[in-house]
């Protein structure tokens, strides 16, 4: 079974589309947790109207405080009983074959840590024909240079990797935090290059976006990944030419 972990905040528009393309799977072996991180838009009682007419396989926890999304998900990892775990952000695609070609890539590779290509959309979720493709395979230093794993798009075996390594810390740029964390520790992660997910991003201010993601991807050098500051520039370089690249090509 694979255990699909949504978190939850103020998303009230986009909760029903989110629970009707998990129902849409062609793979049928799931469970969906999704974990309402105190939204104050209604979310939570809406998910409980959903729910009513569609099944147990949908659960709700309801967060007392918002602690933002790395608890969130930490808290759906916690109540999942599937082999396999899987991230969906609410607001994100997932087209209806993800699962059942994701857990068939699993078990062929005998991956324990899995990710796919997916492709950018608007604030819609309107593809715009920017597909991110993913190698065959990645390694923690070749992932120092590359933030390529999205993570609407990965994949966990449980009985191949512990429990406690996937929770999310509490972080800037947390989901990057863990998969470097993972790759560190020894595991690979393999990469499916088929777009089975839509990115979807807001319009936003693109200037500012860059700042905060120059920073983080700082942080993450010098605090998670343990750089050196020279260590940390080379990889830098490599990454800022990557992330230019993967959003004009």
């Amino acid at each position: 079974m694979v255990s699909i972990v949504v978190p939850v905040y103020n998303a009230k528009k986009y909760i029903k589309d989110a629970i009707d393309m998990v129902c849409a799977q062609t793979y049928k072996d799931w469970e969906l947790i999704l974990v309402d991180d105190a939204s104050k838009d209604g979310s939570a009682d809406y998910i409980d109207e959903l729910i009513a007419s569609q099944g147990k396989r949908i659960r709700l926890i309801r967060k007392e405080e918002n602690e933002g999304a790395a608890a969130a998900r930490n808290t759906g990892i916690d109540a999942s009983l599937g082999r396999y775990i899987a991230f969906l952000d609410a607001d994100d695609v997932w087209k209806s074959e993800k699962l059942e070609k994701q857990v068939a890539f699993m078990e062929k590779t005998g991956a324990a840590f899995s990710f796919h290509s997916y492709e950018f959309g608007d604030e819609n979720a309107k593809p715009t024909g920017k597909v991110v493709k993913v190698p065959e395979t990645l390694t923690f230093r070749k992932a120092l240079s590359r933030t390529i794993i999205f993570t609407t798009t990965v994949m966990f075996d449980t009985e191949k990797i512990d429990m406690e390594i996937i929770h999310m810390p509490q972080v800037p740029s947390e989901d990057t935090a863990t998969w470097w964390r993972i790759l560190k520790s020894g595991i690979t992660a393999y990469g499916l290059n088929e777009n089975l997910a839509i990115y979807r991003r807001p319009a936003k201010s693109l200037s500012s976006n860059k700042l905060v993601a120059l920073e983080r991807i700082w942080f993450l050098y010098r605090n998670i990944a343990g750089l050196s500051v020279l260590e940390s520039l080379f990889y830098f370089g490599g990454w800022a030419v990557r992330a230019t690249l993967r959003r004009i090509v």
